[in-house]
């Protein structure tokens, strides 16, 4: 497993877990580094520069991957003036494209994330949209020059699990690029389903920081995103349809 790695804009990442902005503390990010071996770390760039609150920048270590995120753009024209402002505010080229128009569900707006890709991918940003599960969509963004796809697994902050389960296995089975889940896991359980199923990385925030111990959850999320690679790539034991089959023989010590 040490050797099993991915790329994300031509960076080699050994851990699968991201953790995802949000509801942010110093505990939560030293937990996320230290027990969860965080190595990419999403940030909302308006978290950055403000006058009353601290900066999140001061507690995210240097060898940490920053993904600022365009949290609060309404379209494409919004997401891209803010990953422009991270970029020169020093947050590199790393980006999660969010676009949503929708503030009752958060439900991400595909397509004006398909144009917000495509202009900032040709910038030669490193662009990973967060998207609703549709193939379609996921092909339009690859062909827009996205690193990888991040799908929701269920709303943001809901903790409801993979409620777009197999939604998501078909763009796992079809798309070439890192699928990235993202997105309302609550639990290391379906942290490991997920992986499981053959996703690069699972992207949480929620369900780890309002965990009643930080520090244990995060390392219950490392623990189960490793079991859940560690299956997929020993690869998965038959499923019957119907019936059951014996483990062992049944001839040989049964009576007629």
């Amino acid at each position: 497993m040490n050797n099993d790695t991915f790329m994300l804009g031509g960076k080699e990442f050994h851990s699968r877990f991201i953790l995802g902005s949000g509801k942010y503390s110093l505990e939560l990010i030293k937990a996320a580094v230290e027990n969860a071996g965080a190595e990419i770390i999403t940030l909302a760039v308006r978290r950055t520069n403000t006058k009353d609150t601290e900066n999140i920048l001061d507690y995210i270590p240097d060898n940490v991957t920053l993904l600022p995120n365009t949290s609060g753009a309404r379209d494409a024209k919004e997401a891209v003036r803010i990953a422009r402002m991270a970029r020169e505010l020093g947050c590199g080229d790393f980006v999660k494209i969010e676009i949503m128009k929708d503030s009752k569900y958060l439900l991400p707006d595909n397509y004006e994330t398909i144009k917000a890709t495509k202009i900032l991918a040709d910038e030669g940003f490193v662009v990973l949209p967060y998207m609703y599960p549709d193939l379609n969509v996921a092909r339009e963004l690859v062909k827009a020059g996205a690193a990888a796809v991040m799908p929701l697994a269920s709303p943001i902050g809901s903790n409801k699990g993979l409620a777009t389960k197999e939604f998501i296995q078909i763009l796992i089975d079809e798309i070439d690029v890192p699928i990235i889940v993202d997105a309302g896991i609550g639990k290391p359980s379906e942290a490991c389903a997920a992986m499981e199923m053959g996703a690069a990385a699972i992207m949480s925030n929620t369900a780890i920081a309002t965990a009643r111990d930080i520090p244990a959850m995060a390392g219950a999320f490392k623990s189960a995103i490793e079991a859940g690679r560690a299956a997929y790539l020993a690869g998965l034991g038959r499923v019957l349809e119907r019936g059951a089959s014996a483990s062992d023989p049944l001839t040989g010590f049964l009576r007629d």
